[in-house]
Order: C-alpha cells, then sequence, then structure tokens
C-alpha cells in the first residue's frame, strides 16, 4: 500500500461509503466510524495517519475533539468536513488544529488532494479559542464565501499583510474587520482610513502624523493613524486611490517597519498590521503607472477576492432576512419574506452588492405596509428610479412626505421624537434623486454632480453609501 492510513469519521452511512471508496481508489487504506465513541476505539486499536471528521456527531462536537488530538497526536493531521458552513465553522477548526476544513458538499478530488497533502506535511495544534456565531459581521454558505472564510481562518493567526479586493459594496472592510477581532490583535485598536476621502496634501500627515508647526494650521501636535492603531490593525481602504508620492512613503514605512511624524525627527515603530482593501484593479494600475509595482507586492502577501453579490445569489435570501431582522433590532418593523419576494431578490444583479442589499431590506421594513413583503414590493422598489420630473411621485414631494410622516405616526410613532425623521425623509427622496441626475446624464458623475449641486467626490461617497452603481459613462467621461 502507497498511501496512508485514513480514519473517516461521519454519522452519514452515504457520505462514509462515498468517501472511503474514492480514498481507496487513491491508494489509502480506509476505515470508518459513526460517532466520538467509535472514533475513540479505531484510534486506539487501529492509529490512522491521518483523521477525517465531521463536525455534529451522535455524541459530540468532531472540532471539539480534534481541539484535544491536535494535543495529545500532533503528528496526526485532522481535516474537519462540516454542512454548517459558517465563517465560524472554520475559525473553529483552524483554532483546534485542524490542518483544513473543506464544507459540505466537497468535491471528491479536494478532499482526496487534501488527504495527500497532509500525509506530506502533518498537523500542527493551535490555540483554542471559541467564537461565538452572533459576533461574526459575515453572511453567506456558498462556495466562494468558504473560499473567503478560510482563507480568514488561516490568516488570523499571523501578520501577513492582507489586500482585499472586490466592487464596492461587498464586505471589503467587514473582512478587515474579522481579521482583527478573530486575531491576537483584538484587544488593540482597529482605525479605518479611506484613502479616497483624504485630500492629497493631508495624506501623509494623516496617516504617520504632524507635529506643532509642521505646516499652516498644525496648531499642536496630532497623532497619525499608525500610531492610533499601535498593537492593532490598520486598514488602508480604497489603497488603489493614495497618490504615488504618498505611496513611496507608505512603502518605505512597510520596508523598514519605522515612521516620522510630518515636521518630526524622532522615529516611530510601526506596530501594526495592515490590511489593506481596493475596488480597482492594481494589476492594472500598476501597468498604467498609477499604482507602485514594489508597493503592490508588499500589500498583496495575502490576497482576498471578495465575490460580487450576482456571483452568490445563493447568499441572498439568507443576507436579506439578516438584514430585516437588524432593521428591526433598530426599531422598525419587523418584517418577514414571501417564497416570491426571495425569488425577485435572487434574480436581481445586484450593481451595489450587499450594501444596496441592505439599504433595500431597510426600505422595505420602513415603508411596506404590511407584515410579509410580497415580490411586487421587492420589484417596485428595486426598479424605482424616475428619470425625469414628471416621474415623480404625484401629487408631488410635499404631498409624498406628509404621507410618509402619517404613516409613521400610524405605524412608528416613536420615529416622530427619536431624531431619525430627517434622515428617513432625506434619504427618501435622495437615491431617487441622485439615480434620475446620472440616467440624466448617461451616467456621467461629474456632469450630474454639478447638476445636483455636489462636488464630484462627494456624489461618489453618496453612490457607495446608497448602493447605487453609477451605469454606462458616456463618451468622454472622466470619471474624473
Amino acid at each position: 500500500m502507497t498511501g496512508g492510513r485514513i480514519l473517516i469519521v461521519d454519522d452519514d452511512d452515504a457520505v462514509r461509503t462515498v468517501v472511503a471508496h474514492a480514498l481507496r481508489r487513491a491508494g489509502h487504506s480506509v476505515r470508518t466510524a459513526a460517532s466520538l465513541a467509535d472514533m475513540a476505539r479505531e484510534l486506539r486499536t487501529h492509529p490512522p495517519d491521518v483523521l477525517v471528521t465531521d463536525v455534529v456527531l451522535p455524541d459530540g462536537d468532531g472540532i471539539d475533539h480534534a481541539g484535544r488530538l491536535a494535543t495529545e497526536r500532533p503528528d496526526m493531521p485532522v481535516i474537519v468536513l462540516s454542512a454548517r458552513n459558517t465563517l465560524t465553522t472554520a475559525v473553529r477548526a483552524t483554532e483546534a488544529g485542524a490542518y483544513d476544513y473543506l464544507p459540505k458538499p466537497f468535491d471528491l478530488d479536494t478532499l482526496t488532494r487534501t488527504v495527500a497533502a497532509a500525509l506530506k506535511r502533518g498537523g500542527a495544534a493551535a490555540e483554542d479559542r471559541a467564537v461565538e456565531e452572533e459576533q461574526l459581521p459575515l453572511i453567506g454558505r456558498s462556495p466562494a464565501m468558504q473560499d473567503v472564510y478560510r482563507v480568514i481562518a488561516r490568516v488570523i493567526s499571523n501578520d501577513l499583510t492582507v489586500l482585499v479586493s472586490g466592487e464596492s459594496g461587498t464586505g471589503k472592510e467587514l473582512v478587515a474587520r474579522a481579521i482583527h477581532d478573530l486575531g491576537a490583535r483584538r484587544a488593540a485598536p482597529f482605525v479605518p482610513i479611506n484613502m479616497a476621502a483624504i485630500p492629497r496634501e493631508l495624506i501623509e500627515a494623516e496617516l504617520f502624523g504632524h507635529e506643532r508647526g509642521a505646516f499652516t494650521g498644525a496648531a499642536q501636535r496630532s497623532a497619525g493613524r499608525f500610531e492610533q492603531a499601535a498593537g492593532g490593525t490598520l486598514f488602508l481602504d480604497e489603497i488603489g486611490d493614495m497618490p504615488i508620492e504618498a505611496q513611496t512613503r507608505l512603502l518605505r514605512v512597510l520596508q523598514s517597519g519605522e515612521f516620522t511624524t510630518v515636521g518630526g525627527a524622532r522615529t516611530i515603530r510601526a506596530d501594526v498590521r495592515i490590511v489593506a482593501a481596493t475596488n480597482r484593479d492594481l494589476q492594472q494600475a500598476v501597468a498604467g503607472g498609477q499604482f507602485r509595482e514594489d508597493l503592490y507586492y508588499r500589500l498583496n502577501v495575502v490576497p482576498i477576492a471578495l465575490p460580487a453579490l450576482r456571483e452568490r445569489r445563493g447568499d441572498v435570501a439568507e443576507l436579506a432576512r439578516h438584514f430585516l431582522d437588524r432593521a428591526a433590532e433598530a426599531g422598525l418593523p419587523r418584517k418577514t419574506l414571501a417564497a416570491e419576494a426571495v425569488a425577485a431578490l435572487e434574480a436581481h444583479d445586484w450593481p451595489g452588492n450587499v450594501r444596496e442589499l441592505e439599504n433595500l431590506m431597510r426600505r422595505l421594513a420602513a415603508l411596506s405596509r404590511d407584515d410579509r413583503i410580497g415580490a411586487a414590493e421587492v420589484m417596485a422598489t428595486i426598479g424605482a428610479v424616475p428619470t425625469s420630473a414628471e416621474a415623480l411621485p404625484d401629487p408631488g414631494i410635499e404631498a409624498a412626505v406628509k404621507a410618509m410622516i402619517e404613516r409613521l405616526a400610524r405605524e412608528q410613532p416613536r420615529a416622530l421624537d427619536d431624531g431619525s425623521l430627517y434622515d428617513r425623509v432625506i434619504g427618501a427622496v435622495e437615491r431617487p434623486l441622485i439615480a434620475a441626475m446620472l440616467a440624466r446624464h448617461g451616467g456621467n458623475q461629474l456632469r450630474a454632480a454639478r447638476a445636483i449641486g455636489l462636488n464630484r467626490n462627494t456624489l461618489r461617497k453618496r453612490l457607495d453609501a446608497l448602493g447605487i452603481s453609477p451605469g454606462a459613462r458616456s463618451a468622454g467621461s472622466d470619471e474624473g
């Protein structure tokens, strides 16, 4: 026998049979067990080279047992299988010392390759730490999200720099926060900074701080984000929008691990973990001379690519229900979704991704008359994008605002005196206004911003906040 000795533990007869057959075909000697008690007996009488175990077993938790085995048998890799495909499971398996975690349903070829790799490398022990499901912000059981969970689980035990990429609204900051909250630096600050929101001339002072008198208006010393995040995590959001001259200084800090404040001479150690994020193709930006190649490689040590929501439609229903629950916790009426409404949500392309879905759910929770949201309401709300003044609600904005206030008075009287009314009303008007002006100007953000009376950067921020896709741009639009 050229393979290894494999023990498969699963209470599902079909799973045991199929997995055993696949591994035997790959040349391994395979034994099976249906419970933790059976596992313990097999470990005593026929010690395996690799253990493959399910999480939920009739007499206990496979991950808990894997944690004990990692201490008792560090030479025996444990591969965890689970139908509970959440970030919690991936993190628990990794921190219990599991060699790998495979969500069900899994590909047999992937399992065979994982077993072969485990035989070569052996297992490793890890610190056991419980993670509460409700504390974790990432939701989704799709294969694409399982890949994200597995990478997160592997990086929380080290300080490797992580680069999160994905379209606007996919949840890049949530990934950064999960890495921080589950890692060794969780007791220290998580400090975000959005590179796209800071004027070019102030970026270095924001990052590294400044001394009194370093420039006009610097009346006193100010700590930068590197100092504020000392011992914790610095999240560099929209790193692709960082000016090239600031990129040079950031690169020096990443290389040396030290920095000085603007106008200062004292060297300060940069004791932070770096997580960066971008919605741009940085390799294309490097080719175009807009991003330093050496900085790109410094940041892209561990890449995490977040899928767009249209690429994981199977997660839409779970996300939508989660956002309705959050809206209810925030004081909005508790609503449920009809099956037809879920189908309508899953059919939408979600150009604004998860952020767009969250905004839609809050809007439906606030404005839907019925406790159960139907497909017609979903379709009407998704498609309600006025393109001209004639499409505004009849008999006019004033009447619509009055109707909204009357509805709130009936259904949510507390909303009239809890300080949220202004945001509610403005939010109901702002999205269709911006969408209408973008449509009117062929997707050209600069012209739409001028027509509305905003500067372009403000418009970009509102597009992100509201989950609006700018759409196709007209010829000559410079996105800038």
